[in-house]
């Protein structure tokens, strides 16, 4: 499930930033200002995609703000919603534009980055009842979007843990109609007895920052139980849309997203699973890291042939 050691740029990624297990001593908010100045100097000279726009949505504790990205071209184009990682504290529009500018080109999607309410300010289910907003918005907008009406969830860490609880939402609800969903790196499934975290804990997040994200964002254990903080705890997982689930070898988190994986393809849901076995958790938004620019091109694969009979 993992190489015998991380991938070079991946370890000199690592060695470039900032230790969590030290910072998060400082609290969210200072936190989140030190990344912004961070993401500003990342995001200096962004990959060109057909448009960018920046505005709000309608949510259900007000405006949600988004960030639509647009693919060159005459369109329509399938709508693909993101949602970032972040361990439901930290992560912003910026944090991830790069990537999602990646994906619009790599995949001739519109994307909809959505910047869903942040833990402990506002914890389970704020940034769940956002992203299904976001996501409802998306699929009743598809003349704003140039949207075909193909409609997409990918989501990387906490987000891919949204992806995966916005899909059972809509199969619980009867929509919206998703057609695939990519949960990259998800949240889900997590037990501090797996082998990965007994292994890789303290690789990119120690135990401690798995602890202190989950303190964050549930007020109550009862919390953590609920499919839709976590839809391993789902009765029936059988009728969300197909999935790609992407884990990385040296993740703590690998072997929940690999059980979830299993589970959905025992539930009879369409499932392409790839462990990049020298990768940690983290690594699509380490943009100078090969196997990133891999992750979004495999991807970008897939929301293809998601979409395929609509073109």
């Amino acid at each position: 499930m993992h190489a015998d050691e991380i991938h070079p740029q991946a370890r000199e990624a690592m060695a470039a930033q900032s230790d969590l297990s030290r910072l998060r001593r400082l609290g969210p908010k200072p936190l989140r200002l030190l990344a912004r100045a961070a993401n500003w100097w990342q995001n200096r000279d962004p990959p060109a995609v057909g448009g960018v726009e920046d505005r709000t949505i309608p949510g259900p504790a007000g405006k949600i703000p988004v960030r639509v990205y647009r693919p060159r071209g005459d369109g329509p184009s399938p709508t693909v919603v993101f949602f970032h990682g972040g361990g439901f504290v930290l992560g912003s529009l910026g944090s991830h534009d790069i990537l999602c500018r990646r994906l619009v080109r790599e995949s001739d999607c519109a994307v909809v980055s959505v910047d869903y309410r942040l833990a402990p300010e506002h914890p389970f289910p704020a940034a769940v009842e956002d992203a299904y907003a976001a996501t409802e918005w998306a699929a009743e907008n598809p003349d704003f979007l140039g949207s075909d009406r193909g409609l997409a969830v990918v989501g990387d860490s906490a987000g891919g843990t949204l992806a995966a609880v916005v899909s059972l939402m809509a199969a619980d609800r009867g929509g919206p109609d998703i057609d695939h969903q990519a949960l990259v790196y998800p949240a889900v499934g997590a037990d501090e007895r797996h082998e990965s975290v007994e292994r890789h804990a303290g690789t990119v997040l120690s135990k401690a920052d798995l602890t202190w994200f989950r303190d964050c964002y549930f007020e109550s254990d009862i919390d953590e139980r609920n499919p839709y903080a976590d839809p391993m705890h789902a009765r029936d997982c059988s009728g969300v849309a197909p999935a790609t689930v992407v884990t990385a070898g040296f993740d703590p988190l690998r072997d929940g997203g690999t059980a979830y994986a299993e589970r959905l393809v025992s539930e009879g849901v369409p499932v392409r699973y790839e462990n990049y076995e020298d990768m940690v958790h983290g690594f699509a938004t380490m943009y100078e890291v090969d196997r990133s620019r891999e992750l979004v091109a495999d991807l970008a694969a897939d929301l293809r042939g998601a979409f395929a009979p609509r073109e």
